[in-house]
Formats: C-alpha cells, sequence, structure tokens
C-alpha cells in the first residue's frame, strides 16, 4: 500500500532515516514518556519513537485516512492508539485524561503555527514539543527580541517554554521535497506556572502591538494606553525588541490605568 502526499494537506514524507533518528533523539523524556505523535504520515519518525525504550504511551494522529489504513496494517500493535483525528480541534482528555504527553512531528506546514497555538492550550500538560517546521517558522520560533523574525508566536512561546533552534534539514529528505528548507526545534516548559499580569490583556497587548509592528510601542499601543505614560525605555521601542518581560510589564501598566 503507497500513501500518496497530499498538497491541500500540506503533507511531505520523512525520507531520510538519520534525520528520523536524529529527531527522536533529540526528544529528552524527562517529564512525561508519553508521546503524542502529529501527522506521522507514513511512519517514518513512528518506527524510532517505537524502537525508544522510554516511551511508555505512544499514539499517532492525523487527519489523512489514507495515512492511518497503512499505519494499521504497518503497526497492527498501535492500533487502539492510531487515531483518526484533528490535533487543533480533538478532545485530548478522550485517551490522555489528565496526563502529562509530549508533542512530536514531522508538522504540515500549513498549519504547524495553528499546532503551537494548540499547544499552548495544554501547557500545562505539555512539557516538551519536538518538531519540523519550515525553517523561517523554527527560526521565528526560537529568535529572541531584537531581530526581525521575531514575533507574536515567538513572545507567546517564549513566554511558557525554553527553546532550542537544533538543526536545519535539506529539501531533498521529503517525498514530495518542499520548496524551502526546514528546521527542528525542541521546546521546553519553563518553570513559570501563570505570567505575573492578566494573561487575557497580555495576549491582546502583543497582538495589537505586532499587528502594527513598524511603529513605535507608544504610537501601536495607543488604542490600549489611554493616559497612561509609558516608561522612556519604551519609548521609541519596536515591538521586536520587547522581550517577553518587557510586554508583562506593559499589560501591568495598561491594566493599572483601566483599574484607576
Amino acid at each position: 500500500m503507497k500513501v500518496k502526499a497530499k498538497k491541500h494537506l500540506g503533507q511531505h514524507f520523512l525520507k531520510d532515516t538519520s534525520i528520523c533518528q536524529r529527531i527522536v533523539e533529540s526528544i529528552s523524556l524527562e517529564k512525561s514518556q508519553n508521546i503524542l505523535e502529529i501527522g506521522p504520515g507514513t511512519g517514518a519518525l513512528t518506527k524510532w519513537l517505537i524502537e525508544e525504550k522510554k516511551i511508555q504511551l505512544l499514539y499517532l494522529m492525523d487527519v489523512d485516512q489514507e495515512s492511518i489504513a497503512y499505519l494499521n496494517q504497518l503497526y497492527p500493535e498501535l492500533s487502539e492508539r492510531i487515531l483518526f483525528a484533528d490535533f487543533l480541534r480533538y478532545d485530548i482528555d478522550a485517551f490522555l485524561e489528565n496526563e502529562s504527553f509530549n508533542v512530536v512531528g514531522n508538522f504540515p506546514y500549513n498549519i504547524s503555527s495553528q499546532i503551537l497555538f494548540r499547544c499552548l492550550d495544554f501547557k500545562d500538560r505539555i512539557p516538551e514539543i519536538v518538531g519540523m517546521f519550515q525553517r523561517e517558522v523554527a527560526q521565528r520560533i526560537a529568535q529572541g527580541p531584537g531581530n526581525k523574525q521575531y514575533g507574536i508566536l515567538s513572545v507567546f512561546m517564549q513566554a511558557y517554554y525554553d527553546i532550542e533552534y537544533l538543526f536545519t534539514v535539506d529539501e531533498d529528505v521529503f517525498d514530495p521535497p518542499p520548496k524551502v528548507k526546514s528546521g527542528v526545534i525542541r521546546c521546553i516548559r519553563n518553570t513559570r506556572k501563570t505570567l505575573p499580569c492578566d494573561e487575557k490583556l497580555f495576549k491582546v497587548v502583543v497582538k495589537t502591538a505586532f499587528n502594527q509592528r513598524r511603529k513605535t510601542m507608544r504610537n501601536s499601543l495607543k488604542s490600549l494606553l489611554g493616559t497612561t505614560v509609558l516608561p522612556d525605555k519604551f519609548s521609541g521601542e519596536r515591538p521586536e525588541q520587547c522581550s517577553v518581560e518587557d510586554f508583562i510589564e506593559l499589560t501591568n501598566l495598561i491594566e493599572s490605568n483601566r483599574k484607576a
């Protein structure tokens, strides 16, 4: 049985076993031994995940029925844990109630950012994420302030995870090859349980700032600031120059003004 890569699903199947092995070896498994592989496709990563003895429970999730049928045929011992489901909408408690789990995958590039936003919904149960992304997206997630690639997803992910860019992957190790290079990153949950500010307002502040990223913070946040006077350090700064801690400080300033 051959699985055909589907363009509308953003599928590019890994065919280099050394890359697959390297990705699996990058998983620390220190805080959870459960793995959810998203978008396993033809099972290139799955083969190495099955051989990793530290993994207790391995779940596979894909929206491609052809891939699901192929994986059931290839790994019948996993049949109860091969899920035809969409991670962006699926009720995780249906199979991992209250348990922690690591997320791993060669993620479909067209929804890779959405996958991370979904992971943030379960941040207290996902101690680690190891994944393949389009290189520019991987660099953006891992990039710190002061760089043009730094953006909304960078801030949201770095608020809760320590992120490391691991390595770059060339186009020719995929079938079909994508038109861009790929990058693998590892995200490890940090010690921050909650943000020391209103988290909903924090999201609004970050999104508002980056939606007008060419403007200074004073101008991009004008609609939220009201009569709040920004500290001098923010007067000429643009969003990409502000750290997670800076956005927390800004959120608290705006919240204090609203209460006043």
